[in-house]
């Protein structure tokens, strides 16, 4: 049983150098840190459902990207009230820039999860600039979030550890991040096996090997369209988005645009581009 000073707080935190202000911020610290944790997680999966298109195999209704970006937001604002709510412990353990620049303060756990943050950040502000930069220099630096998962879950487990929590976050942890991390290894399987296994249909005409070097013929299907404008950042001569909100397209470009358009069928998260070839 605790024995209460007449401060109100226990003994034992008093003697580990806690004052009042520290407990209750360490509370929220740790709270904002498995909140952060939990839709990291989810964001994760939903970012794979959303790029693949999976979600419809089971469900027959496609994967809402507004809902990934609504996951990571809300990552990155608990992830902000974890960092940052180190400024207003008493004891100081992090002060002024340590926070987001890492190996300041010494700890290499902290740094793991500041290097997390500070690339998580970097994810966040660059998602809405894939018009700004071609798809694929885009799509590469936003997998850099496959880095950002792995760091965090460093950080979070081995923080744990640290404080003594590690038989929560192993039931807990373990448990959320499972998912994830299936997912994850599934998302890099050769397409051939998921083709075989159902999770993707490996008998479209969209994966139809063609000719690079021979005419081509494009076509987009409209229900399946969102106007996202992925493919007009690769292709800005053969896809055009109208002030109206429609996808113009010509059917037939040009020899020399072949890779750009391959590039814009492939970009196409709703894979509502179907590439083929042409008889001249």
């Amino acid at each position: 049983m605790d024995v209460i000073s007449m401060t109100g707080l226990p003994i034992d935190v008093l003697a580990a150098g806690y004052t009042g202000n520290d407990n209750g911020v360490r509370s929220v610290v740790a709270f904002s840190a498995r909140l952060s944790y939990l839709t990291m997680c989810l964001t994760l999966c939903w970012g794979i459902f959303t790029a693949t298109g999976w979600v419809r195999r089971f469900t027959g209704h496609h994967a809402l990207r507004s809902g990934h970006a609504m996951l990571a937001t809300f990552t990155l604002a608990t992830a902000t009230v974890h960092g940052f709510g180190f400024w207003f412990l008493d004891e100081q353990l992090v002060v002024g820039s340590q926070v987001f620049i890492p190996f300041l303060n010494g700890y290499v756990r902290h740094a793991l999860g500041i290097i997390a943050f500070d690339l998580m950040v970097a994810i966040v502000v660059t998602a809405g600039m894939h018009r700004v930069f071609r798809y694929r220099n885009w799509l590469r630096f936003h997998q850099t979030a496959y880095a950002v998962f792995v760091l965090a879950a460093a950080h979070a487990w081995w923080g744990a550890w640290a404080n003594g929590n590690f038989e929560l976050v192993w039931l807990a942890g373990l448990t959320v991040s499972a998912p994830a991390l299936a997912l994850v290894a599934v998302r890099f399987v050769p397409s051939r096996v998921l083709a075989k296994v159902g999770l993707i249909e490996g008998d479209s005409a969209r994966t139809t090997p063609v000719d690079k070097a021979a005419p081509l013929t494009v076509s987009v299907d409209n229900q399946r369209c969102h106007r996202y404008g992925f493919c007009q950042t690769e292709a800005p001569d053969v896809f055009q988005l109208q002030e109206d909100g429609r996808l113009a397209y010509r059917q037939s470009p040009d020899i020399t645009r072949n890779l750009d358009v391959l590039s814009a069928a492939r970009s196409c998260p709703m894979r509502a581009i179907e590439v083929a070839g042409r008889d001249v």
